[in-house]
């Protein structure tokens, strides 16, 4: 028997080679501020039932944080499949997939011979808590990757054996939960026991399953209901599989086929007709004069307002570009946030007072000299660019605040018609595994970022929580108010970005902080077979990434 030397919390000790880290978790559960579901050593991520390395430095990670609650959500999915297939018979199971997110809740789609009801659902939640009271492990194994094919065939889990189809390595690691098998794209908590909070509800033509808080894991979050973002996905999401495109591996198969041109064709001619649909609505609603475009970082705000523009002009408008960052306050104005640092995504960055005395002149037909603010000093700059709203003309404005009615106050409701826009991602990994819009707007933005502002990928992903702070203190309360909704994610564009963002993720060194997260996109990526960008049209949003854009992007 071997000796394991520890060090926790600055503690110094040693353990026989036979101890897990989940009986570290339990000795240290006193510290933890909540329950600790996976542990770092030496910086890796190690699941709780593997033994300890022979030489570690070990901290625990609770489910009060991101990638804790992320593994805790998908004990919850694994945990509802196994009563699902418990419950009916899984010889009438067609599919069950996790299809949406809706703030803390999953959306998720039901087609087997059974009716989908309340007295379904309550049996499959009771199945649910009986298997959290008995504490059921989540076993990890590797099997060959021949043998997942047949497994998920044999399920009717069509999607993970397309996936599987296009696998690599010769081995694939599966989890079995009381005899139960799936596969999952992340660590698994160690058992059924600590997943107490959920629900389940029916909800448009399936039903959500509801997640915990993030701050406080114990209690159901609630629900709330966001009818037109789930619009908008669904409807995206409908396209994409009635196209035979609603996960990775049927993606792989046209890439493969050769099918791609085609493909982009129709998804960008698909695009261009929802752009040109939002300008027919910005016409029928006489008497607007400011288009307010919002939405979270690297969402392609910019390609989308230059293409809406290019629209508008086809019914007779004249647009006029403004980025709601010209009107940022002096540097030495800008709030500070609790760390200290300029915050630039408050309102309270913008000169919201001057914004409004600009745009109200405007209105009321005067003539304005426009501000351009210059990032390097810090100041906003007059140079003598006027403007005067003439008939016909219309304002683009371009910025996060654009759907909070408190940064245009001053302006009459019918003057303004508001756009949310987000990549909202359409294809899933697989049926349990759903791609989060977060991670590919994260992948865009490094590959921007890198290409623009010579930013590292470290440097990307370092600055990218706060970021998601800004996104969900400024922009997703506001989400619901706007007047319509544009989807800019592609669903080709990651096959895309994979040659792109690859050798940057590569590039970050393995003492990193941000390397488990560099690991954890390299694995995502792998599931794409690659797409050359030659044959992307040059007014595509995705040109606003991987550059060739015919707009100054």
């Amino acid at each position: 028997m071997g000796i394991c030397k520890v060090n926790i919390n600055g503690n110094k000790l040693e353990y026989d080679d036979t101890t897990t880290y989940a009986d570290l978790a339990k000795e240290f559960a006193d510290t933890a501020d909540g329950d600790i579901i996976l542990a770092y050593s030496n910086g890796l991520l190690r699941e709780l039932n593997k033994t300890l390395d022979e030489k570690c430095t070990v901290s625990f990670v609770t489910t009060k944080s991101v990638v804790g609650m992320d593994t805790y959500v998908r004990g919850l999915i694994m945990l509802m499949m196994k009563s699902f297939y418990d419950v009916l018979d899984k010889e009438k199971i067609r599919k069950i997939s996790v299809e949406i997110s809706l703030g803390r809740a999953l959306y998720c789609e039901f087609d087997a011979d059974y009716t989908l009801d309340e007295q379904l659902l309550n049996k499959v939640k009771s199945s649910m808590i009986r298997m959290v009271e008995e504490d059921l492990p989540f076993k990890k194994r590797a099997i060959k990757t021949r043998k997942a094919v047949e497994l998920f065939h044999k399920y009717r889990m069509y999607d993970k054996e397309k996936l599987f189809k296009y696998r690599r390595v010769s081995n694939t690691n599966v989890y079995e939960l009381a005899g139960f098998v799936d596969y999952f794209y992340g660590y698994m908590p160690p058992s059924t026991g600590m997943l107490k909070a959920f629900d389940l509800k029916l909800y448009n033509e399936g039903f959500v399953l509801i997640l915990p808080e993030l701050a406080n894991p114990d209690k159901v979050a609630e629900f709330v209901d966001s009818p037109k973002l789930f619009a908008i996905q669904n409807e995206g999401n409908k396209w994409a599989s009635a196209l035979g495109l609603d996960c990775v591996g049927n993606l792989n198969e046209q890439i493969c086929k050769g099918n791609v041109g085609d493909l982009i064709l129709v998804q960008e001619a698909l695009m261009e007709k929802r752009i040109g649909d939002i300008a027919e609505q910005i016409r029928e609603r006489k008497g607007v004069k400011f288009v307010m475009i919002a939405g979270p970082s690297s969402s392609g705000k910019t390609s989308f307002s230059h293409r809406l523009s290019i629209q508008l002009r086809t019914l007779g408008f004249n647009p006029h570009p403004i980025a709601l960052d010209n009107y940022f306050k002096n540097r030495e104005d800008t709030p500070l946030d609790e760390d200290g640092n300029y915050n630039f995504e408050c309102l309270e960055a913008i000169d919201v007072e001057g914004f409004n005395r600009d745009m109200s002149a405007l209105l009321n037909g005067e003539t304005v000299e426009m501000p351009t603010f210059n990032f390097k000093a810090g100041k906003r700059e007059y140079k003598g660019n006027t403007m005067k709203l003439n008939e016909g003309d219309i304002l683009v404005i371009e910025g996060i605040h654009g759907l909070n009615d408190k940064l245009s106050y001053s302006l009459p409701k019918e003057s303004k018609f508001k756009i949310y826009i987000s990549a909202l991602t359409q294809i899933n990994i697989d049926e349990h595994n759903r791609i989060p819009t977060t991670m590919g707007r994260l992948i865009r933005r490094m590959v921007r970022d890198a290409r623009t502002r010579g930013t590292s990928a470290q440097g990307t992903i370092a600055m990218w929580p706060s970021v998601r702070r800004g996104e969900e203190e400024n922009i997703f309360p506001f989400q619901e108010e706007a007047d319509c909704m544009f989807n800019s994610a592609l669903v080709y564009e990651l096959a895309v970005l994979k040659q792109y963002a690859e050798p940057l993720l590569f590039g970050i060194p393995e003492s990193a902080p941000e390397y488990q997260e560099a690991k954890k996109l390299l694995k995502f990526l792998e599931y794409f077979l690659g797409i050359s960008s030659e044959e992307i049209p040059h007014n595509s949003i995705v040109r606003e990434f991987v550059g060739g854009s015919v707009f100054p992007v």
